[in-house]
């Protein structure tokens, strides 16, 4: 999770100054510029996508228009942001399933991640926790694990569906601990979070937007964050590595994207406005409230956090056999 933690004072890159360029940055935006949000509205992603919206429409002097795009593992939504015109009036939120799942996962993707893209910058990280219903006989890691050991194959998982980034970790973690669990898979978080609830299942690798309230309710147990460091909103709840499973991290991140071919200079304003909403105290305020974290990147950091992303999980994507229809 390097890239969202360096500087963003990396030295200003100097851009050849060609007239045409140059007008469309001056001009730039001359109309609303609408953000299209690969899931439902009301979700941690459109929340999201509507605050930083309104602080860069501030800032760039236009109406920042939320169009909601869900279906198909994100790849609708994927696909309008590919195939939108190229003038920087249309750009839209990624995610790891966008760009890092979906070329290993589906046998068709509309898009190519590496090409119809212009990668504008990291937007936030939604930490995943491990958590159980307090009747599980674990109080951490290390129990819950003499637990799966003792009956393999019996521990039931949550996730919000097949595929996604809590369903690759969980195949992740089963490898890396060498534990055999069950899972089950639901749509959506809240469905999974109500059956773990009432005792249907005995662990979720859960983002903390959606079970933190649950967590401080004694709903449900923390047992291990799976980032490399421990999180603001769950300060007591050690990691994987600390809790005796290094090696082992899996999040959900997400980003802006343009179509490829828009202007540089149009990506790098963007950009710009993109980091300072990030880095207003409105905002991280707001994030600290969902349980989410800000990652604020240059374009070409974000660019290499996909190709990164979409080789690590690709190989766990096909030492499980995973394979979905699109």
């Amino acid at each position: 999770m390097a890239w969202t933690r360096r500087a963003l004072g990396l030295g200003a890159l100097s851009l050849a100054a060609l007239p045409w360029t140059v007008r469309a940055q001056a001009g730039y935006p001359a109309a609303p510029v609408r953000w299209i949000v690969p899931f439902p509205a009301g979700g941690g992603t459109d929340v999201v996508a509507r605050l930083l919206g309104q602080a860069m429409g501030r800032a760039l002097g236009q109406t920042v228009v939320v169009e909601n795009k869900p279906g198909a593992g994100t790849m609708i939504g994927g696909d309008a942001i590919a195939r939108a015109p190229a003038d920087g009036h249309t750009v839209g939120t990624v995610d790891v399933s966008t760009v890092a799942l979906a070329p290993s996962l589906y046998a068709k993707v509309p898009y190519r991640p590496d090409k119809d893209f212009a990668y504008i910058g990291g937007t936030t990280v939604f930490p995943f926790v491990l958590v159980v219903h307090p009747g599980v006989p674990a109080q951490n890691l290390k129990e819950l694990l003499a637990l799966a050991r003792a009956r393999p194959g019996e521990l039931k998982y949550a996730t919000p569906g097949a595929g996604g980034p809590n369903h690759l970790g969980m195949e992740l973690f089963q490898r890396t601990a060498g534990v055999q669990l069950l899972h089950v898979p639901y749509r959506g978080d809240a469905p999974a979070l109500q059956d773990l609830m009432g005792g249907q299942l005995e662990m979720y690798l859960v983002n903390t937007a959606a079970s933190l309230p649950h967590i401080q309710a004694g709903k449900l147990r923390p047992i291990a964050l799976s980032m490399a460091q421990r999180s603001a909103v769950l300060p007591d709840v050690p990691t994987f590595a600390e809790a005796g499973v290094p090696g082992f991290e899996a999040y959900a991140w997400q980003g802006l994207a343009a179509p490829a071919g828009t202007p540089p200079e149009v990506v790098r304003r963007l950009n710009a406005e993109l980091n300072r909403a990030l880095a207003s105290d409105e905002v991280k305020r707001k994030l600290a409230e969902l349980g989410v974290e800000p990652s604020p990147t240059t374009p070409e950091q974000f660019a290499r956090h996909v190709a990164a992303q979409a080789a690590r999980w690709g190989g766990v994507i096909r030492d499980a056999g995973i394979r979905l229809e699109g």
